[in-house]
């Protein structure tokens, strides 16, 4: 097949790197794609959607994946439908369960799915109100969009109301925060789960665990992640179960009942809580880092998958996954996540170990190439990712890829997976 792939980082890379591994011919293309992506197909830079679909019309694009959350939410699926194309992901309509965090919030209240207690509102007094009741520390969400950083956990209650001040003057996220959700903090352990949905099936994918914090220990500011591990074990049977009854099927159902079937990634952030399974998001698209671990995983074709969820026929094929676990470690630029970085050429060593050279492999995301050099160029310049027969093992060769990795400021955890382990 001809393969269009939307994004430039890590996650559309690696998407794009276990289609190309299934070595069945498919040719890929990259909108707009980084600086490594053009090893694994054809960069191309058309930014208008409708120009796009006329463009991969014309270049009989047999499928389009798209990776990030903001040209779902723009409706490039819609668009691309509009012109009889096949496109992976959801409709404009049905991304608002990212796009706008009160839309999710009241969906999840009207179909009886696990949240936690809420406010939406755009007035301060009802949210400082409802702030006060609350016991600290206190979450506050901007609405829209805001690159995986909209969501603040004030410690005290004057936190939360400077918070709620900030984002309804539009100081903190701009128009992102000019509605606001106040909501009860959870106590318990965070989760990553991923459905693969065609607006009637599913399939879910391994559960991860992501790391969202800068530094070791879940320190510092929240970032888009850090590194991820997977399958966690932290995850059984039983809570697999209740995560599809209690959110999965309802949410689907749900969509069906509002005219927007929801067809992509059902990325369901899961805070578990005395072993019940509370929805915390969703976002509408891979996870990134998570994707970059779970694509290695996959032994049945990545491609099949997505071309099926697009074209509605899931229930014709069965997904598989390799026995092993795979740790992902994101290596970042000197600033990040506070501001830009100068840019810095990245040298890889050659590798010689022979565990190295089977069990791990390198994600780029934040790189642009200038003279066949790759430059760090992106806040999360790369991953380096593990496999292994336990979650030590997968780590232990991910940190090891991360010693033959050479760029000026770079910087990343040193304890990755460390719940698990």
């Amino acid at each position: 097949m001809k393969i269009l792939i939307l994004g430039s980082g890590g996650r559309e890379y690696s998407i794009g790197l276990a289609i190309d591994n299934e070595n069945a011919g498919h040719e890929l293309f990259f909108q707009p794609g980084n600086g490594a992506t053009d090893k694994l197909g054809t960069n191309i830079d058309i930014k208008d959607y409708n120009e796009l679909a006329s463009w991969a019309k014309a270049n009989e694009i047999e499928l389009t994946i798209v990776g990030p959350e903001a040209p779902l939410v723009d409706g490039v699926v819609d668009i691309f439908k509009a012109n009889g194309l096949t496109i992976f992901g959801p409709s404009k309509e049905a991304a608002q369960l990212e796009g706008s965090k009160v839309y999710m919030k009241n969906f999840l209240a009207k179909y009886n799915i696990p949240t936690a207690a809420y406010i939406e509102s755009d007035s301060i007094e009802e949210l400082y109100k409802f702030t006060d009741t609350l016991s600290t520390p206190i979450v506050v969400k901007a609405d829209g969009l805001c690159g995986g950083k909209g969501v603040i956990i004030a410690q005290s209650h004057d936190e939360a109301k400077k918070t709620i001040g900030e984002m309804l003057s539009g100081k903190a996220f701009g128009d992102a925060g000019k509605k606001v959700i106040v909501e009860e903090f959870l106590d318990g352990y965070e989760l990553s789960m991923f459905a693969v949905c065609d607006g009637d099936d599913y399939i879910l994918l391994p559960a991860a665990q992501d790391h969202k914090r800068i530094g070791d220990g879940d320190t510092g500011p929240n970032t888009g992640g850090m590194g991820a591990y997977a399958p966690t074990p932290l995850v059984d049977e039983t809570l697999y179960q209740k995560v599809k009854d209690r959110i999965i099927r309802p949410t689907l159902d749900g969509m069906k009942a509002e005219g927007a079937p929801f067809e992509g990634v059902l990325f369901i952030g899961i805070m578990v809580v005395n072993g019940e399974p509370i929805t915390l998001e969703f976002n509408v698209r891979f996870g990134d880092p998570e994707c970059e671990i779970l694509m290695p995983l996959m032994t049945s074709s990545v491609s099949d998958m997505f071309y099926k969820a697009a074209t509605n026929r899931l229930g014709e094929i069965e997904v598989s996954f390799s026995k092993q676990y795979a740790v992902g470690i994101v290596m970042a630029s000197e600033n990040y996540p506070y501001g830009s970085s100068t840019p810095a050429e990245i040298i890889l060593d050659d590798v010689h170990h022979e565990d190295i050279e089977k069990y791990t492999h390198i994600s780029f995301a934040g790189v642009s190439k200038e003279d066949d050099k790759l430059y760090a160029t992106g806040g999360r310049v790369l991953l380096c990712i593990g496999l292994g027969d336990t979650i030590k093992e997968a780590r232990d060769r991910a940190y090891l890829r991360c010693g033959q990795v050479h760029f000026a400021g770079k910087k990343f955890r040193t304890d990755i997976a460390y719940q698990a382990l």
